[in-house]
């Protein structure tokens, strides 16, 4: 089966449950200050296992909601059932579901559903970046000066980010805080936003997001400069073009 093929379905028939669920009256709970999970976020989740361990059934996975799952053999599922909760839960339309296929330790294809906008990003290794199938590139924007950048954070932990966003605010043509990571990425990948940055991050939040913004044309990495590491906690995610520019501002908070 082939995998990207696998996981865009998969997405699509998440995200249709959480359309589904979106007007009932939901169970909401915090797992940290500021950090929901409700009952539509595990149903998704329970929703993606199903489908891969059908299919995949050696595969591991690792799931915002259930945590990790051993497999046997080199295969891994990397799953946000729901990127954007608070969003959802207010029935604000800008979230996603993220799914991510790994092989032996890199990222080979990924998927990025954004139900209620009906757009679904993709990326194989080495075959380029979609939205609802048509290819997607990279913005060209040379400057922060004239970019429409993007962040996010936990309101609880504003101060780590505030400082940041106020210098960039001062320098970009506007910064942006939508409240998912992974829609962020798919939309520098897709022109959008020409960068992104943020702290505190894990495996499910970046791993699709970053591969679509490679195959875009574009450039991830960690925020103090050097290569992307899934587990490492924060992501500069840019067109290319700006990513010097970017290092040097945020480096100058």
């Amino acid at each position: 089966m082939d995998p990207l093929a696998f996981i865009t379905a998969l997405a699509r028939d998440a995200g249709a449950l959480l359309c589904e669920r979106l007007d009932e009256v939901r169970e909401v709970t915090e797992k940290r200050p500021h950090d929901l999970v409700t009952d539509a976020d595990r149903a998704a989740e329970a929703l993606i296992l199903r489908g891969i361990r059908a299919a995949f059934p050696s595969a591991a996975i690792l799931g915002e909601e259930s945590g990790a799952h051993a497999g046997s053999g080199d295969e891994r599922f990397i799953v946000d059932p729901l990127d954007g909760t608070t969003n959802y839960a207010h029935r604000y339309p800008v979230f996603c579901v993220s799914i991510a296929y790994e092989r032996a330790g890199r990222v080979e294809a990924g998927a990025i559903y954004a139900p209620m906008l009906d757009e679904l990003f993709a990326a194989r290794r080495g075959g380029g970046a979609t939205r609802n199938g048509e290819p997607v590139r990279v913005s060209a924007v040379a400057s922060v000066s004239a970019a429409l950048v993007c962040t996010g954070f936990n309101p609880a932990g504003y101060a780590r980010n505030g400082r940041y966003f106020a210098h960039l605010s001062e320098r970009a043509q506007g910064v942006r805080r939508d409240g998912s990571a992974a829609l962020d990425l798919a939309y520098v990948a897709a022109g959008r936003f020409d960068a992104f940055w943020e702290w505190d991050l894990k495996p499910w939040d970046v791993a699709a997001g970053a591969l679509l913004i490679e195959e875009a044309g574009g450039r991830a990495g960690a925020i103090a400069g050097g290569p992307l590491a899934l587990s490492g906690g924060s992501i500069l995610a840019s067109n290319g073009a700006l990513h010097a520019e970017m290092e040097r501002l945020l480096a100058e908070v």
